[in-house]
Parts: structure tokens; sequence; C-alpha cells
């Protein structure tokens, strides 16, 4: 089976910045499309960023849209999620996603296989 395990999270201050990393087991990560998804409490889960299998294509939120950069080194089977400017609101749990290669981005959670354990970012301000 496909694992992912995030790391970087943290506390930080607004205006501060983070970068998230998600190491994916397997053979296959140049074949999948990645993304970013985060979720708090009392609220529903929102993509944040997606890449496709070669990292020609991205996709952000509006919200995050300018600030967060995803990027990929499949060397590596790593995923990142550089996030500058950080503000309160952004204070979420935060999860990389895994699912086989499709043509451009893949966004809809549903549409993904594999998922990390989340990690914790907090935004204070």
């Amino acid at each position: 089976q496909v694992q992912l395990v995030e790391s970087g999270g943290g506390l930080v201050q607004a205006g501060g910045s983070l970068r998230l990393s998600c190491a994916v087991s397997g053979r296959t990560f140049g074949t999948y499309n990645m993304g970013w998804f985060r979720q708090a409490p009392g609220k529903e889960r929102e993509s944040v960023a997606a890449i496709n299998w070669n990292g020609s294509r991205t996709y952000f939120s509006d919200s995050v849209k300018g600030r967060f950069t995803i990027s990929r080194d499949n060397a590596k089977n790593t995923v990142y999620l550089q996030m500058n400017s950080l503000k309160p609101e952004d204070t979420a749990v935060y999860s990389c996603a895994a699912t086989p290669g499709r043509l451009g981005v893949v966004i809809a959670y549903h549409e993904y296989t594999y998922w990390g354990q989340g990690t914790q970012v907090s935004v204070s301000s």
C-alpha cells in the first residue's frame, strides 16, 4: 500500500512562513497526482493546492493564491507546500493526498485514493 508522511507543521506568527513536506512510499510516485487539503474545527475540508504528475500544472485556491506554492521532487518521492505570509485563518490540519495519474490536476477530495495523517499548522495573531 501507499503511505504518505507529512512533516513541517508547527506554530508561527502571522506573516511568517512554513514549508510542509509529504514523503510518499512506493515506486510509482512519479505517476501520481498530488494535492494539499486543510480542515479547521467546525469547517469542511478545503482544497488548498494540487499538482499533476510532472509538476507542469498546478492549482491554488483563491484564499492562498499568491502566498502558497506547491512543488514536487519525483527523485525524492516528495511533494512540498511552501506557505508564505501566513494568516491566522490559515490555521488548520493540513493533509496531503495522492491518486493515480490523470490529465490535468485533481482538486476534489473524493477523487484521491491515498491520504497522509495530517499535520497541524497554527498561526498566531
